[in-house]
């Protein structure tokens, strides 16, 4: 409702003039069902439900999903008719931040103290073969371009024509060092899942590597870098300096995206030469 008062106010005053446009980011992965189980599948629909349509089911359509009025009843708030109208197309772009995708299985619901978590009633792992990691998605999983792919076309399916905005998409490392291939294949493999998606028909409009400089991460303070540059924290001026992620990224940006992005085989040759 705050966001929805917001964006109309916005639409009112200000936006014939500064010709401006208001979206909303999501903290995303995908999904994958652990099992082609009728419990795992369905899983994985709620765990889509509970993370994308609980935010944007309300903006696009005017109501929460579903399966989570079903579930969590009277917790959940109802939106009167004038509400549903007032939220419903309030957005005029999606964002995303997104880092990996997870497996998923049913968990049956528990009895007792019921939260987000309790009422998503899932299993994430990091891989098929992993652990179950808790009640929260697992912090390191393996790199899964694809995922982001499959993700946009499903936001595509799902909320029809409004453009999207990759906002964040990275890989974090202990490693200090300044010879980051790992993330250069990283970053490279995500932009090429991202055009595959806009061949498909997914209005990309833009999108945003994480992050310019290491810096005080959410779940892992300074312990994971993410920067295309380097930060000395030793150092109390903290220093800069640039890694080879950000020599091969400012690169891509000067070419203005003309040949999209590299195969894989030219990739290896340009880093090499500008090792």
């Amino acid at each position: 409702m705050a966001h929805a008062s917001a964006v109309s106010l916005y639409r009112k005053k200000y936006q014939a003039m500064q010709k401006g446009v208001v979206g909303i980011s999501i903290y995303s992965f995908w999904s994958y069902p652990l099992t082609n189980s009728t419990v795992d599948l369905a899983a994985t629909r709620r765990c889509k439900d509970f993370f994308f349509g609980w935010i944007l089911d309300p903006l696009v359509f005017g109501d929460y999903p579903e399966v989570m009025k079903k579930i969590v009843g009277s917790r959940l708030p109802p939106f009167t008719e004038v509400q549903s109208e007032l939220i419903k197309g309030s957005l005029d772009f999606i964002g995303i931040n997104h880092y990996y995708s997870l497996y998923v299985n049913d968990r049956p619901l528990e009895i007792g103290v019921r939260d987000y978590s309790a009422d998503m009633s899932v299993i994430f792992r990091g891989s098929r073969t992993d652990p179950p990691s808790g009640q929260g998605p697992p912090t390191s999983v393996p790199s899964d371009p694809k995922g982001l792919q499959l993700q946009l076309e499903y936001l595509k399916e799902n909320y029809g024509s409004l453009p999207v905005y990759v906002q964040e998409n990275g890989v974090g490392s202990a490693d200090d060092s300044l010879d980051d291939t790992d993330r250069v294949g990283f970053l490279g493999s995500y932009m090429e899942s991202t055009l595959n998606a806009m061949r498909n028909g997914a209005d990309v409009r833009g999108y945003f590597a994480w992050a310019f400089m290491d810096l005080f991460e959410l779940l892992a303070g300074y312990q994971s870098r993410y920067g295309l540059h380097r930060v000395d924290f030793a150092d109390e001026r903290r220093p800069r300096q640039a890694r080879l992620s950000a020599r091969w990224y400012s690169s891509f940006l000067k070419r203005n995206g003309t040949t999209a992005l590299v195969s894989r085989t030219a990739e290896k040759q340009e880093l090499r030469a500008v090792s």
